[in-house]
């Protein structure tokens, strides 16, 4: 079976990485007159071990990000326990029948974006009592592939979520098609966090987030430029 998994960093290649994309952050919210302090980096860690998320966590980086919910269930619980203060995000989609475990673990989920699944994590919420931070996935191409709203249905969606749901919004993401000129993308999202009245903006990736911090990127989501892009293996 073909599976995707990271190349191995060598020693001390993580925490040498890890600093120069947070400097690259710093002169990139710099050159857009923000604080560099205004934008978080989200260590994207798909298949990434959990050894290896330890030299990120030990160079200091607190916020992470993962794809999906199984392989955080068999990485993050033992990692947040030794290490009090993570910040993890959900930011690949979310099944409706995986939200219970999503809701436990998750600080943040970036994925919120169909009314079912509004309606099981405002269940989900009130049965726990916990109430990790949501952002909604926008679809800013419109691309059949991928999960997201729709622009045009993002406005109408956030209100639902508020109002027949009761669900607190912080934020908005995307990912843009990646044959396109993300910063047009960017801006639509910015317009509309601007619209819906949310701060936060994730969006942008290890090849633009710079551009992203230009337009007002809140948390941009970076692995390869970490932890190195993942290899093809034969299992």
């Amino acid at each position: 079976m073909t599976a995707m998994r990271p190349e191995t960093p060598a020693p001390n290649e993580v925490p040498a990485r890890l600093r120069r994309v947070l400097k690259e952050i710093a002169i990139a919210a710099e050159a857009a007159s923000r604080e560099p302090a205004g934008v978080r980096l989200v260590a994207v860690t798909k298949t990434v071990p959990a050894s290896v998320i330890e030299e990120a966590i030990s160079a200091g980086q607190r916020c992470f990000g993962e794809n999906r919910v199984q392989e955080a269930q068999a990485k993050w619980p033992a990692l947040k326990e030794r290490h009090p203060g993570i910040e993890l995000h959900l930011i690949g989609p979310l099944q409706s029948n995986k939200v219970r475990e999503a809701v436990a673990l998750f600080d943040v989920i970036e994925t919120l974006d169909r009314p079912k699944l509004a309606r099981a994590l405002a269940e989900e919420l009130e049965r726990a009592g916990k109430s990790p931070r949501l952002f909604v996935q926008v679809n800013t191409g419109e691309e059949p592939q991928k999960v997201g709203v729709s622009p045009a249905e993002t406005v109408p969606f956030v209100a639902l979520c508020r109002e027949t749901f009761g669900l607190s919004i912080d934020g908005l993401m995307c990912i843009p098609p990646f044959e396109e000129e993300p910063a047009m993308h960017f801006a639509l999202l910015a317009k509309l966090a601007a619209t819906v009245g949310v701060k936060e903006l994730s969006m942008g990736m290890s090849g633009d987030f710079a551009r992203a911090v230009a337009f007002g990127a809140t948390y941009v989501r970076v692995g390869t430029a970490i932890f190195g892009a993942r290899a093809t293996t034969e299992e």
